[in-house]
């Protein structure tokens, strides 16, 4: 169980497939939900309806940065976000399919992939600090999920 700013998030609500020791950042299980489970990565959908944003976690423990990840899980990190980012690309037509692991809020290695339009509200600036969020209301997000999980790959 994840408990952040007096929030309660049940584990289950993400994958149950990680390393001794690992458990998701509270900020990132609070604003996120579980789309599926891959190899490495917990794939996320962040909760703001105005972006198609999907964040991948490596399910291991104390990494903050992809060079602290053996070269193996390097490898299948980029897989596994290059997937993401195709699968994006191919299921929302975007303008541009932003990537990114900043760290400074959240240190927990993470990798955002954002899909873009020059017509959104952030455009051309980073989504990160604009506006506040949408959050999806229960039929988009099952909808947003369940259209994700058909185009995913099983990796």
């Amino acid at each position: 169980m994840c408990v952040y700013s007096k929030r309660v998030i049940p584990s289950s609500r993400f994958s149950t497939v990680t390393t001794s020791g690992f458990e998701l950042d509270p900020r990132l299980a609070a604003d996120t939900h579980l789309i599926v489970g891959w190899g490495l990565c917990d794939v996320l959908l962040m909760d703001d309806a105005r972006f198609p944003w999907i964040v991948l976690v490596p399910r291991i423990a104390g990494v903050t940065e992809w060079f602290d990840l053996p070269e193996g899980e390097r490898a299948t990190l980029l897989k596994e976000t290059l997937a993401l980012a195709e699968v994006m690309q191919a299921l929302y037509n975007a303008d541009k399919i932003n990537t990114a692991a900043l760290g400074n809020i959240v240190s927990q290695l993470h990798v955002h992939i954002v899909v873009r339009y020059s017509s959104d509200e952030a455009w051309p600036a980073p989504v990160w600090g604009m506006g506040m969020a949408k959050p999806y209301d229960q039929a988009s997000l099952t909808s947003t999920i369940d259209a994700l999980r058909r185009e995913l790959p099983k990796l």
